[in-house]
């Protein structure tokens, strides 16, 4: 879910702005670069994967004057590149969109914590949380990273949009509740479903995509 109009209050403004600057430096710092300029493989897939997401961000529906929900497809750059890559992407992705126009300059800060940073923060907790307590298994990894972990991040992801305009006195919470949070489990199925499609496919023909996945651990060792 996404505030299109610059309906907050600046303090969430600037305090989103703070948060994701400190955030974004340290991913710059930690991320493996030199592989990166090295490898043409990884970055034709993050440039294609950028691309896609910049079409699927353009599959959108409002729910009332300042809301729109879309999907996000942050669980599968979670996966395939980890979570800073994936923030990384998904940030370059948002400030295309506003480029475009599509999304508002003034809320760019907090679009990217809500509808960036928070889902690819919960993909990688679902992971850390499967890959610790339970066997590394082809359909566990399928079904609860994948699957549920998509549905779970934007979830989340809305839910903390929803609270932001709920605490800064935008909307009433009932009004929330009723125009749109009591509908996320809706939300969150094809969110779930598409994103686990695309990795599916990817864990059987392309594994080497996949980060995360370890081909031989979840498939031939099984």
């Amino acid at each position: 879910m996404n505030v299109t109009v610059g309906v907050l209050s600046t303090s969430w403004i600037w305090g989103s702005a703070v948060f994701y600057g400190v955030l974004l430096l340290w991913i710059v710092k930690r991320i493996p670069w030199s592989v990166i300029l090295r490898e043409r493989g990884i970055q034709h897939l993050l440039f294609g994967s950028a691309a896609l997401l910049v079409l699927l961000w353009q599959l959108r529906a409002g729910v009332t004057d300042y809301l729109t929900i879309y999907f996000l497809g942050l669980t599968t750059l979670t996966l395939m590149f980890g979570w800073d890559l994936a923030v990384l992407v998904g940030s370059v992705v948002m400030l295309v969109m506003t480029l475009l126009g599509v999304e508002s300059w003034q809320m760019l800060p907090v679009n990217l914590v809500c509808n960036v940073v928070i889902p690819a923060w919960v993909s990688i907790a679902v992971l850390r949380v499967v890959e610790a307590r339970l066997p590394k298994n082809f359909f566990i990894y399928m079904f609860l990273c994948a699957f549920a972990g998509a549905g779970l991040a934007v979830g989340i992801s809305g839910l903390s949009m929803a609270l932001i305009l709920w605490l800064d006195g935008i909307y009433s919470w009932a009004k929330i509740y009723h125009d749109y949070a009591q509908y996320l489990p809706l939300i969150m199925l094809p969110e779930g479903l598409i994103n686990g499609i695309i990795m599916t496919g990817m864990m059987v023909f392309h594994p080497d995509w996949i980060r995360t996945f370890d081909a031989k651990i979840y498939i031939d060792d099984q």
